[in-house]
């Protein structure tokens, strides 16, 4: 998919830490050790990237990131350092480094499909939408979307409440934007996410390091 003749294309964004062992998802322990859970970090983040990867059209793919590469990231991405500050801040930084349309979801949808994100660019690009919301089942949401990036989409919105996408809805409203909702999906925070996202795509690098590590199943 390519943009209409004088529009910008859509960029994708991806934020993202490098995992650490103690730092990466610790609601993942216990069962797992803080090596495991950083080691499923890294499935999901590698099969997050393959998605946005395999997305058709041209365009820009930016990995906005808490850490260094190392070498790690595929051909295509622009490499972004992450804002200081919290998560609202964090936010806002990778759309000032996209600097245009951008679509942007995080690392915790490992089952995430290149199709669900051609569907949300298709409905960013519409003429009559200013941004996009995908929401999760924890009341939190999986990516955002802004025909014009605005740091002011951010303000006052608290992050990981269980009320977040409800409250990031309001801001969008608030400004005036007109939104389309996206379908929801479920990020990986606790064992139970793990094993369900797992479950509904078992061809992820994240369900097969999930299989690897004895933890698809509850004992």
């Amino acid at each position: 998919m390519s943009a209409a003749p004088g529009r910008r294309a859509t960029a994708l964004v991806v934020i993202a830490k490098v995992p650490v062992p103690g730092r990466s998802k610790t609601r993942l322990c216990p069962p797992c050790s803080p090596e495991q859970a950083a080691a499923l970090a890294g499935a999901a983040l590698s099969d997050t990237l393959a998605a946005v990867a395999a997305v058709p059209g041209t365009r820009r793919r930016l990995l906005v990131l808490d850490g260094s590469p190392d070498g790690w990231v595929p051909p295509g991405f622009e490499i972004h350092p992450q804002r200081a500050g919290g998560l609202a801040e964090r936010l806002a930084g990778a759309f000032a480094a996209a600097g245009g349309p951008a679509l942007l979801v995080g690392m915790d949808t490992p089952q995430l499909r290149p199709e669900q994100l051609d569907r949300a660019l298709r409905e960013l690009e519409r003429p009559d939408v200013d941004a996009v919301l995908g929401r999760g089942p924890d009341g939190g949401y999986w990516t955002i979307g802004l025909r014009e990036p605005d740091e002011g989409v951010f303000a006052g919105v608290p992050m990981s409440v269980p009320e977040t996408g409800a409250l990031q809805r309001v801001r969008l409203d608030e400004l005036g934007l007109r939104v389309a909702e996206l379908e929801p999906l479920r990020d990986v925070d606790t064992i139970a996410d793990a094993r369900a996202v797992a479950a509904e795509r078992p061809d992820t690098r994240f369900a097969r390091r999930l299989a690897g590590l004895g933890l698809e199943r509850v004992p």
